[in-house]
């Protein structure tokens, strides 16, 4: 079936195509063509946000006396996917870009604003360097240090790097639970030191004062035997009152000891 197909036209011997008559079409005619968006925008409409990347028919014309270096300069019509209004953008050779003329509005995007920040600074330090040598010389040495300290700190990273390899893995899982029960074990002795501290204050020795005490000195002089000394109830009941007292019920106890003690030791017998 190939051989139906005619892709060549037959010409004539005597064909002259100066006589063919000229079509004239008009110096900035419209083509349509089918795009992409190259850009996210918004339109000033309707507020619907077109993503990049949509598919649409659009309206080409070259723009009437704009260049750039010899570059034709585009504008490209087309409709709002909501609401249908016309929107405009046209390219930027310079910036190898698209700009939006009319009907919407470009989004935001944070890497142009960096490389918009970054020409600014170049243009700024040309600027700068046009006329000074010495702004010059200073801007080059900056760099070159800037440059030394990169590689130093690249460096240092390969070396690090270097370093890390040599280690297994083994060592390191080692290293690491020796670390962790080097750690548990201070835990546990700082939580021994404190329960230590706590329940384990020394006893403080409180010396109370009883009426019994208070009348030593009489019952001494009036017990006192010939030869100077104490009667023995007296010296149980000082030796019980200067003991240290663990709890507040302990004196009571024990005095009622000494008591029955001396009770049972002056028991009266009736005589037989």
């Amino acid at each position: 079936m190939g051989e139906r197909k005619v892709l060549n036209k037959y010409y004539p011997p005597d064909f002259d195509p100066s006589k063919l008559p000229r079509v004239r079409r008009p110096k900035n005619q419209q083509m349509k063509v089918r795009m992409m968006l190259p850009m996210s925008i918004r339109c000033n409409t309707c507020g619907n946000y077109i993503y990049k990347g949509t598919k649409f028919n659009s309206r080409k014309e070259d723009v009437i006396g704009e260049t750039y270096l010899g570059i034709q300069i585009f504008r490209f019509y087309f409709k709002c996917t909501k609401c249908s209004a016309e929107l405009a953008m046209r390219t930027d050779p310079k910036n190898s870009d698209y700009i939006v003329e009319s009907g919407a509005t470009r989004n935001f995007e944070p890497w142009r604003e960096e490389d918009e920040v970054t020409e600014i600074e170049k243009q700024k330090r040309d600027a700068e360097e046009m006329g000074d040598a010495m702004k010059s010389l200073e801007n080059r040495t900056l760099d070159s240090k800037r440059e030394m300290d990169i590689l130093a700190a690249l460096d240092e990273m390969k070396s690090m790097k270097s370093r890390h390899a040599t280690v297994s893995v083994d060592a390191m899982l080692e290293a690491l639970q020796r670390t962790a029960g080097e750690k548990e074990k201070r835990l546990e002795e700082e939580d021994e030191a404190l329960i230590k501290s706590i329940f384990h204050k020394p006893v403080d020795y409180v010396r109370r004062i009883h009426d019994e005490d208070l009348d030593d000195d009489g019952d001494m002089i009036q017990l006192s035997s010939g030869n100077g000394e104490i009667s023995g109830d007296n010296l149980k009941r000082r030796k019980v009152s200067e003991e240290p007292l663990g709890n507040p019920t302990d004196s009571l106890t024990k005095a009622t000891f000494v008591d029955s003690s001396t009770n049972k030791g002056s028991r009266y017998f009736p005589p037989s």
